[in-house]
């Protein structure tokens, strides 16, 4: 009896599982005759013009958002799709849980089509060559150079682009955001001189050394340059040191904090003498009330509203308005700061940004149309193709001065936007992440008189004399776990000792152990890494 009933149970959760397969194939098939997109198999991939595909598909994208408006109503994006006949279902987490969501989407093996201007923060080189060896991102070199004109032209024009994407095991899975924009050699944003100070002390010649600087300093803490009767004057300022750095170890014969080529050889800078020089005279400055006693406490906002008062001698900015609240008609009073020497460096030095950001798309192993997504990006990196990523179509950030069609003119922000790219936000993804493209100054726009300043005042005071400081390589599995073990507590300490040898919390008597501690994190092993992963990167 008991046997008869497990025999009966057994046909009928059976015949339950066969009844729910044919329903949901006949629900499957009634979604294919409804759904207007192609099978992969149907689909011809057009080398050449638009549309990429005579049939409309439809592919998944994961990209970060800027909460300027959403991905589906973009006009360049809803542009672009009609003129390649490809559509999207986009995924578009805020910038800061999208670090969380792509780690997710990798963990459970759900990865969206394509990952959009994720970069190298969120789509680390690591997890590049990781992903790619375990077979969760497709290998792109192929389809470049059948689909990809654009990127391979690129390519062959100069190698180091490639070279750059390239992973340890020899395939590039991630493309990059790469930009011949004047400013982006910045290896860090500008320092800017208040120039209504520099007028109040009738000052006539930037300082070029570091002792020049340091009277400089002292004129703006002791002179009342604001002339407001109080001795309430910042002369140099920073947040935790992170905007300023870098143009102080230049003076010093420094590239880079941390890991650096000279010649061919690599080195650690944080243990380096120079670094201890550095040091001092950060101490020196802010022991004499030079360097602002809130750079390691203060925030952003903190420093852009004493920097609107007037009360800002040197800061750091992209531009120096977003600090002072100027004009950009006012702002031409402002000068660069011109890179320091010091008696450790008789040439001035600073970090030249190579100009490439990677992690910018990459293609997952789940997606059906591999050649037609890697045509569909190929356009943002010709010149035509860069400009509608940025600007769009005629009508909208942009029209023809003249019937020729020979120089733009932009135009006023529609109602309920403050500026113009405000605007280009809500419109176009290429903002405020690293969108795949190759930038380079759009066509028939003439320069406005701050864009010449700042383009003049790179060309004097940062081309001439930037280096990069070290190229971007990528690491082996087995390497990229030992700089794990170390990579993080040797940046933290470095970064906490900083903040102490500077505010004389450390005395620099301390400096052996300072060094010691270093030496037993393997730091050693650590610079042999990266001299090995250089050595490749060079020979490759």
């Amino acid at each position: 009896m008991k046997s008869t009933f497990q025999f009966l149970f057994t046909i009928a959760i059976f015949m339950l599982l066969l009844s729910a397969c044919n329903s949901e194939q006949s629900n499957n098939e009634e979604i294919g005759e409804n759904d207007n997109t192609a099978s992969s198999e149907e689909i011809t991939v057009n080398k050449e013009d638009f549309p990429i595909v005579d049939d409309e598909i439809t592919l998944s994208m994961m990209a970060p958002s800027t909460g300027q408006a959403e991905w589906k109503d973009m006009l360049i994006l809803q542009e672009y799709a009609g003129m390649t006949n490809i559509n999207f279902n986009f995924d578009t987490p805020p910038m800061s849980d999208f670090a969380t969501k792509l780690n997710l989407t990798f963990a459970s093996r759900d990865i969206a089509d394509i990952i959009y201007g994720a970069g190298t923060d969120n789509l680390t080189p690591g997890m590049e060559a990781d992903y790619g060896e375990q077979g969760d991102l497709l290998p792109l070199e192929g389809l470049i150079e059948e689909y990809a004109p654009n990127i391979q032209k690129m390519f062959d024009e100069n190698p180091d682009i490639k070279k750059s994407v390239t992973t340890a095991d020899g395939h590039i899975y991630s493309l990059p955001r790469v930009s011949e924009e004047v400013t982006a050699i910045w290896g860090s944003n500008p320092l800017w001189f208040n120039g209504r100070w520099l007028e109040a002390l009738e000052v006539d010649e930037l300082p070029s050394t570091t002792d020049e600087f340091y009277e400089l300093l002292v004129r703006f803490r002791d002179e009342d340059p604001n002339d407001n009767g109080e001795l309430d004057e910042i002369p140099l300022t920073d947040v935790k040191m992170d905007g300023i750095r870098l143009w102080f170890l230049g003076a010093f014969g420094l590239k880079e904090w941390g890991i650096e080529e000279v010649n061919g050889d690599v080195r650690y800078t944080p243990i380096t003498e120079n670094y201890k020089a550095y040091l001092e005279y950060m101490n020196k400055l802010y022991e004499e009330n030079l360097l602002d006693p809130e750079t390691f406490t203060q925030s952003e906002e903190q420093r852009k509203a004493s920097g609107q008062d007037n009360r800002l001698g040197v800061f750091k900015a992209w531009s120096s308005f977003f600090v002072t609240g100027e004009t950009e008609e006012e702002a031409l009073n402002n000068p660069m700061l011109y890179p320091l020497t010091s008696e450790y460096t008789n040439e001035p030095l600073l970090p030249r940004n190579p100009g490439i950001s990677r992690g910018a798309f990459s293609l997952s192993s789940s997606n059906e149309y591999p050649e037609a997504s890697i045509r569909w990006v190929d356009w943002f990196y010709s010149q035509e193709g860069m400009e509608f990523l940025g600007q769009g179509p005629e009508g909208h950030i942009w029209e023809w001065a003249d019937e020729e069609g020979g120089e733009k003119v932009l135009l006023d922000p529609p109602d309920g936007f403050d500026t113009l790219e405000e605007y280009r936000g809500t419109i176009s993804p290429d903002f405020g992440i690293s969108a795949p493209t190759f930038k380079a100054p759009i066509r028939g726009i003439p320069e406005s008189d701050y864009q010449k300043f700042e383009r003049e005042e790179t060309e004097t005071k940062i081309e001439p004399f930037a280096e990069i400081p070290f190229p971007l390589v990528y690491l082996t599995t087995e390497e990229q776990e030992k700089v794990n073990t170390v990579e993080v507590d040797l940046e933290s300490y470095v970064r906490q000792m900083e903040a102490k040898f500077i505010t004389g919390v450390e005395p620099f008597s301390s400096w052996e152990s300072y060094i010691k501690t270093i030496e037993n994190m393997n730091i050693d092993q650590y610079v042999q890494i990266h001299q090995e992963a250089y050595d490749r990167w060079v020979d490759s």
